[in-house]
């Protein structure tokens, strides 16, 4: 099959004012192992988010019961207000930066990230990222139902009453296996409708979630008899050498949080009106609302250890203290647009783009977003969250440094050896520029396959608490794990710069196909 078949120059694009790039009228993109119409650029005249889509997009998918849980956890482990809340700020301020520098190609292309990747890794090797991509984020989605439908088990509970003692199945309540399995379906009716019934959908969920969360804190406060026992909890690590051990793999672990969506941010910003739209967006949205939703959740934890003795992290947990119906329904509202707002967009829309990416002749989004639902479940979230070990330390410490090494090639790629300039027919061509060996950059995966041991190769369990060997899994890599993030991008972009620009010029032509 032909893969694309060249304008003539009469055909040649009039320039966008905002230097955005669409295929030029008359390519025809013909070869289906590589294209289908989700994975096509969006046209120019469809790229309409703005600043603000991009900001409630953020604040939507920040404000969710997990990233309650790490910022009321550093409380829980020791941190007082003023640290806790320094550590998720530093956190998304960097993570940001990544963001931007990978969003920037979905305004000026209009390509998801897949689409991207094959820049750097070819048209077939860039699978190997996404199905990483993909399988985080499969497995996120079925963490997030899974405390979503608990969340909302636990309110209905205490609303009806006998919820948690009703018979058993699989070792759990019966009427909490139809929680997860009506919260499930909800969220996949909503993502069925598409990319603009989710851009909807987040610019209303955003401020509502904002509400929820300042009546709880209004709440607490009121139950504490005011703001000063909020802010009198003290650190019980100090800031000497109690302090650092803890605070560097929380810093990682702030930031793996977020590192999933700095490779798959232009999924969203190819549909943005342009930089200027996504950087603004951005900006404003995910560091000022982390911090904001962080502060939040340490004054609501400190004012729980206040009134109740013991910290309760658990804004479902603390909510359902309360007796009062009216606010019982009103947490269960809000748990619900929380946890659908964040779990559609940062680990549905991911997944159902980089299956479409593996097989464009069958798949398209919404199969794509069905088959993300199916292996949701099948990953059984209900056991990945037995224990914090497993769940905080063990998940967000690999997903951190493998996929920071995927960002350090894409970054570097794009901006350093490309310096933004990629040819958009050939990103969909066999034969084309990136081609390489058979639609593998080898060079690209050599730089995945150092940086992604050094990042994780190092990593260690206390003993009896996770997988790993108590000195890492490579011994003298162990000093590295509790900075895998950072450790896999520079190690890989680095790598990968000195590959492409002193290895010789890459293989292009059409062999092997």
């Amino acid at each position: 099959m032909t893969g694309t078949v060249p304008p003539v120059p009469s055909q040649e694009p009039i320039p966008d004012p905002a230097g955005r790039v669409e295929l030029p009228p008359g390519t025809t993109l013909a070869d289906n192992r590589f294209v289908n119409d989700d994975l096509l650029p969006v046209p120019v005249a469809r790229r309409r988010w703005t600043t603000y889509n991009f900001a409630a997009l953020w604040v939507g998918m920040a404000h969710n019961i997990p990233s309650w849980l790490l910022a009321s956890g550093l409380v829980a482990l020791g941190m007082d207000w003023k640290q806790a809340v320094f550590t998720i700020a530093l956190a998304n301020v960097i993570v940001l930066l990544p963001m931007l520098l990978t969003g920037h190609a979905g305004p000026k292309y209009g390509i998801p990230f897949p689409v991207l990747a094959r820049a750097s890794f070819g048209l077939r090797g860039a699978n190997l990222p996404a199905m990483i991509r993909a399988a985080v984020a499969c497995a996120w989605f079925g963490i997030q139902t899974w405390i979503g439908g608990q969340g909302i088990f636990v309110l209905l509970g205490k609303i009806f009453g006998g919820w948690a003692e009703a018979a058993e199945v699989g070792g759990q309540p019966w009427t909490l296996w139809v929680c997860f399995v009506l919260f499930w379906a909800l969220e996949l009716a909503i993502i069925y409708r598409g990319m603009e019934a989710l851009r909807r959908f987040e610019n209303w969920a955003a401020p509502f979630v904002i509400v929820g969360a300042v009546v709880l804190l209004v709440w607490v406060t009121a139950k504490a008899g005011g703001v000063g026992p909020l802010l009198d909890q003290p650190s019980r690590l100090g800031w000497g050498a109690d302090f650092w051990p803890v605070f560097f793999p929380s810093l990682m672990g702030m930031i793996a949080f977020w590192a999933t969506l700095s490779l798959n941010i232009p999924d969203f910003t190819r549909f943005g009106a342009g930089q200027r739209a996504q950087i603004w967006g951005q900006t404003l949205g995910l560091p000022t609302t982390m911090t904001l939703f962080a502060l939040l959740s340490v004054f609501v934890t400190s004012g729980s250890q206040a009134v109740y003795g013991a910290a309760v992290w658990d804004p479902v947990a603390l909510a359902a203290k309360t007796d009062n119906v009216f606010g019982l329904l009103f947490a269960l509202v809000t748990v619900l647009v929380a946890t659908i707002s964040v779990n559609i967009a940062a680990n549905v829309v991911s997944p159902a783009y980089d299956l479409a990416n593996l097989a464009p002749r069958f798949v398209n989004f919404r199969t794509g977003a069905l088959i993300t639902g199916v292996v949701g479940v099948l990953i059984m979230p209900w056991k990945l969250t037995e224990t914090p070990e497993l769940y905080i330390f063990t998940w967000l410490g690999l997903v951190g440094g493998l996929l920071g090494t995927v960002a350090g090639i894409l970054i570097a790629d794009y901006w350093i050896v490309r310096r933004t300039v990629l040819d958009l027919p050939g990103l969909y061509t066999p034969g084309g520029p990136y081609w390489y060996t058979s639609g593998w950059n080898l060079r690209a995966v050599a730089a995945f396959v150092v940086g992604g041991v050094l990042a994780v190769g190092g990593s260690h369990s206390a003993p009896g608490k996770g997988p790993f060997p108590e000195d890492g899994l490579i011994p003298a890599l162990e000093p590295l794990a509790d900075y895998g993030w950072a450790v896999g991008l520079a190690a890989s972009l680095v790598l990968y710069v000195a590959l492409m620009r002193f290895g010789g010029r890459p293989r292009t032509a059409a062999r092997g196909r």
